[in-house]
Order: C-alpha cells, then structure tokens, then sequence
C-alpha cells in the first residue's frame, strides 16, 4: 500500500507543478478558443491541462517502475507498457484536437486505433465472468472488438461529461478510488497476481486527477481539454479491462470453476463493477446520442442538453451542479464496491436507497427554495432572504431598495460572454490575468 500512496502522491505532485507552466504554454500557443453558445463560462480559458496529467502519468508509472514491489507488474506483466502506448496516441490526438479543432470522425478513428495498439501489446479482454455459467473464454476477434468498444464508449463518457469546471475530473477521480480499493482487495485479500496492473492504474489515474483539480476547480484556470479527458477516460477503460478480462479465477480455488468464481467476490461484480465507475458518464452518453438522433442530428453534434446543464437550468449554482454530480459518482461506484464486500447485508440495500433519497431532495432543492427567518437573514445567501416590500415613493431609502431589485434582477440574468481582448465598458477592462492575455491574445476574433 506505501508504494501505490507513494505513486499516487508523485503522479499528483508532477501533474499539479506542471499545470502552471502548461497554462502559460496553452495562452502563448493560442489553445485558448472563443466562448461557444453551449459554454457555461464566460472568460475565454486556455485547454491543454492534458499535458500536464500525460506528463504525471509517466511520471507515476516510472516511479513505481524502481520499487520493489511494483517492478514485479513490469516484469510480469505487458499491460503498463500497453497502457502507455495507447495514452501516448490518444494524448497527441487530443493534444492537437484542442488547439486546431479535428473532426468528430477522426477523433473516433484515434480512439480505435489507440484501443487497438493496447490489444496487440495484450491488454485486451480474454474472457468474462457471468453470472450462472462461470467463466467464458472469447475468441480473439470477439475480445479485440469488445475490447476496443469498451474503450471507446469509456472515452467518449468522459470527454462528453467534461462541461463543468472540475467535473470530469472530479467524477473520474471518485470513480478511480473505488476502483482503487477493489481491485486492491482483489489482489491482497486473495494473492490475485493479475490484479496489480488495474491497481496500478486506478493509483496513477487519481493522482493526474487530484495533480489538476485545483487549477481546475471554479473558476477555472485551465481545462483539461480532450488531450485530458480522453486520456483519463483511456486509463480508466484500461483499469476496467484488466480486471475483468485478465483475472481468471478458475485456477485460483480448488473445486469447480464455477465455485471458484463464486468464492473470489460475487459473480456479477467483476462484470459491472466497471460500468458503475461510469455509470453517469454513460447514462449522459446514451441520453446525448438518442436525443441527437431523435432530432435528425449528428450523435457529435454539439448541445447544451447534457445533465450538467440541465442542474444548471433547473436552478442549481455551478458549483452546486459539480457536487450533485460527485454525490451521484460516489453513490454509484461505492455502493456497488460495498455490495461487492458483503452482497447478503440488507443495511448495504437500504443505505444505498437511503441516500438516494437525499440525492432526489437535491435535486430538486431550487423547485422548493426555502426562506429563512428574518433574525438568519444576516447569515444565508440572499437568494433564501425573504423580499422586503420597496418604500412608497419620494420616502427615504426609495433608491436602495430599486437598486437592490435591480441588482437581483440582473444577476438572475445570464451574462454574456466576454470576448476575449474586448473591454467590457467603462471600468470593467479587457480580459486578462487568469483566463486570457487581453489585447495580446492570439485567438481570431469574430
């Protein structure tokens, strides 16, 4: 456990003191695009934050390449080398999508490649655990093409969910430590040898995301971009097809292989615990593509109908909106990590339900906004103060009172976005600072 905290803590380290200087590399490069109508910020902002997590990532696999217990995987095992080269590809595609916009189809294309690189190296999907029958081998051509969708939609989940500062990240983070202690419970609990490459991943893949958060979190001073999102969306596709497709638990038990299976964890788990980890993500995914085609569009056309936006539409702050999403994340992925310890306890069911229902009253908080006390005024936000009525005309603090009415008015307004090197009127300069260079910026205007 000390060598995966010590990868986490270096992958982190490398990633966070390297996405200053990528910001400034991002501005001077000019990966700093204009405010598109399906934004929700409103200053111009530098991507590329996938460089500085790629950098973070071989940093945290080099590391634990030199230590005594996590060579073993290197030695034992091709999947490190795999995973790199399949992130190195995604990486660069990604790298070069935020800074001159490549279509749709050949983003898809690199995806399938870069998935294909990782199965010819070995990290490919050998067989799966389903419920009632054991173990099914998959012939080569059945694995390739499962695993190379997993890869895929896992990436796509990730990079479709990426709306909100700090979402992403957030998301793929929690999802990574339940990852993280499963696949450690598989491997420790039970000596699964096989299981110490996902551990690995999962180890590195919260450390790039804990290394960005906080240049990341709102107000955001630089976004991940695709080179990010889809390169943790790889790492995390990576984790889920090791554990899955490389544990064979029928030479880990005596006895038959279908009791071996169901002795290692419950059966089932194996086989879904990958998809809750991005169960948002791609319950977003599948919403986004159904609603586009409904509507005779492109499944990549882009929109503002994500469920990030419609938290933000029913009311909700944005940093609101990014917490409801992680409480949702971590329900998902750590209910079903609890399920899988102990699948016979009725307290894991009810938890899970009980929480739920606390998520629904979330959700819904902005239908139902409550008014607080006049004597707690002073100490709530003043979107829960109750409206004083305005005074009669020509009376004393008549001006005070329209003025803070018109002030709630305008802030319920949306602003419009702020060009970037545009003054904003008197006293409100161009923008500058954390998110753009002013009149020295390089992005076309208009």
């Amino acid at each position: 456990m000390r060598e995966y905290l010590l990868t986490l803590c270096i992958t982190a380290a490398v990633t966070y003191l390297l996405t200053g200087p990528v910001r400034k590399f991002a501005i001077v490069a000019g990966a700093m695009p204009e405010i598109r109508a399906r934004d929700v910020h409103r200053e111009p902002t530098p991507r590329l934050g996938g460089i500085a997590m790629f950098f973070g990532l071989c940093a945290g696999l080099l590391v634990a390449d030199h230590l005594a217990n996590l060579n073993q995987v290197f030695e034992k095992s091709n999947e490190p080398r795999a995973l790199l080269s399949g992130a190195a590809l995604i990486w660069l595609i990604g790298v070069l999508d935020d800074k001159f916009e490549i279509d749709a189809l050949i983003k898809l294309g690199a995806q399938m490649i870069a998935a294909g690189v990782m199965v010819m190296q070995g990290l490919t999907i050998l067989w799966l655990p389903i419920p009632g029958v054991g173990t099914v081998a998959l012939t080569q051509w059945q694995g390739t093409l499962l695993t190379v969708a997993l890869v895929v939609i896992t990436i796509n989940a990730v990079n479709f969910v990426d709306g909100l500062d700090g979402l992403a990240a957030g998301m793929v983070c929690i999802a990574s430590a339940a990852f993280f202690m499963y696949a450690y419970r598989i491997w420790y609990s039970y000596g699964i040898e096989a299981a110490a490459p996902a551990t690995l991943f999962a180890a590195v893949l919260m450390g790039m995301c804990v290394g960005f958060l906080p240049h990341n979190m709102h107000p955001a001073r630089i976004f991940m971009g695709d080179s990010g999102s889809m390169l943790i969306g790889l790492v995390l596709a990576a984790g889920a097809i090791s554990i899955t497709g490389q544990v064979d638990p029928d030479n880990l038990f005596g006895g038959s292989e279908r009791s071996a299976v169901h002795q290692m964890v419950p059966v089932y788990i194996p086989l879904l615990m990958p998809l809750t980890i991005i169960a948002i993500p791609a319950a977003d995914l599948i919403l986004a593509i159904v609603r586009r085609t409904w509507r005779g569009q492109s499944p990549f056309a882009a929109d503002r109908g994500h469920l990030h936006h419609r938290l933000l539409e029913i009311g909700h702050s944005h940093s609101r909106a990014v917490l409801i999403m992680y409480f949702w994340s971590a329900l998902i992925a750590f209910g079903a990590l609890a399920y899988s310890v102990n699948s016979a306890s009725m307290w894991i069911v009810l938890g899970v339900v009980g929480l739920s229902a606390v998520g629904l009253v979330l959700l819904l908080l902005p239908r139902f906004t409550p008014r607080a006390p006049r004597w707690a005024e002073a100490f709530v936000p003043p979107r829960y103060r109750r409206r004083r009525a305005a005074p009669a005309p020509g009376t004393e603090g008549a001006g005070s009172a329209e003025d803070a009415a018109s002030a709630e008015a305008a802030d319920d307004e949306p602003r419009a976005p702020v060009p970037v090197g545009v003054s904003g009127g008197p006293g409100v300069p161009g923008v500058n600072g954390a998110t753009a260079l002013g009149a020295r910026s390089r992005v076309p205007r208009g």
